[in-house]
């Protein structure tokens, strides 16, 4: 009796070591719930472009500083792609989602998905035409087609032939470097615009387009390109056509471009800093899980970079 007695206090005392721990794994888990990270989701456009490399680094270093965890997906170009990928960040339970549109319309979609849910969204580099979104973060890019416009017409002592390499239709960015350049090249009526073609974005596309223009136009002295991408493949086109003296100027300041400019291949990019773009992009998500006001629009500055 008394041996059963003993057993019995033993197994008690046992038993209750084991739910105390059991409590103590339980609050501890809690605890992390309840302060753990926040996750913040970014849909880039297209990760074969240095350009959006750069933005996503950007954001990266900012989550890491700030104690957030960043997921990234890649749209590659495709807008049901961009819709796939908001709708994967949904089902992760993001708390934010900060988006680099592939379309500026075909992005409404994905946004209202987010919206349904009550995700904040802010768009990146490209706005959305529809949707509710908190913030804008990118550069001024009617101030920037304005300053390739001033840049070429200087160069060129306001008188040429200029050929336009235009983005991908549909896109904020294509849209407003284009009404930027058109306007501002328009004070100059000795410069015409020869030839203007879309390129995507893309060098391989530039190299091509620019191929077919140079065949078409005899007399070309400058080239205006949306994006560096664009004005790289120009280039190469020109070169390899052995046409001299034209003047190429692109809009982003990649590395690739910076180097061309050193090389004495381009004439000027109009510089965007997409590392601040992305790192804008966290800080503002940031903020507005803190509750404090964020602006509509952020614009990041433009810089003129020449040889």
């Amino acid at each position: 009796m008394r041996k059963s007695k003993i057993l019995f206090l033993l197994l008690t005392f046992i038993l209750t070591v084991v739910l105390i721990a059991g409590c103590s794994t339980g609050n501890t888990n809690n605890t992390s719930n309840a302060k753990g990270e926040k996750t913040i989701g970014l849909v880039i456009s297209t990760l074969n472009n240095p350009f959006f490399v750069t933005l996503k680094n950007g954001a990266e270093a900012k989550a890491k500083e700030l104690g957030y965890k960043l997921i990234v997906e890649d749209s590659q170009n495709d807008s049901s792609k961009e819709l796939s990928n908001v709708e994967d960040l949904i089902q992760q339970k993001v708390d934010v989602l900060l988006i680099n549109p592939v379309d500026s319309d075909a992005v409404v979609n994905a946004i209202k998905e987010a919206n349904s849910k009550n995700i904040p969204v802010i768009t990146l580099d490209r706005s959305a035409n529809g949707g509710d979104v908190i913030c804008h973060i990118a550069s001024d890019n009617v101030k920037g087609g304005e300053m390739a416009a001033e840049f070429i017409a200087k160069a060129l002592h306001g008188k040429g032939n200029v050929v336009e390499l235009e983005g991908i239709p549909g896109t904020s960015a294509a849209r407003d470097r284009g009404k930027g350049f058109d306007e501002a090249i328009a004070k100059y009526p000795d410069i015409k615009i020869v030839a203007k073609q879309a390129a995507d974005f893309d060098r391989s596309k530039g190299l091509s387009v620019m191929e077919n223009i140079l065949q078409a136009q005899p007399k070309i002295d400058a080239v205006f390109a949306q994006n560096d991408e664009m004005a790289l493949g120009a280039i190469k086109a020109i070169e390899s056509a052995n046409r001299q003296g034209i003047l190429v100027v692109g809009f982003d300041g990649t590395d690739d471009a910076l180097k061309a400019i050193k090389n004495g291949k381009m004439a000027a990019t109009i510089a965007q800093q997409p590392a601040l773009i992305g790192s804008l992009g966290v800080e503002m998500a940031d903020k507005y899980l803190k509750g404090e006001k964020i602006e509509k629009f952020i614009p990041a500055e433009l810089k003129l970079i020449t040889k």
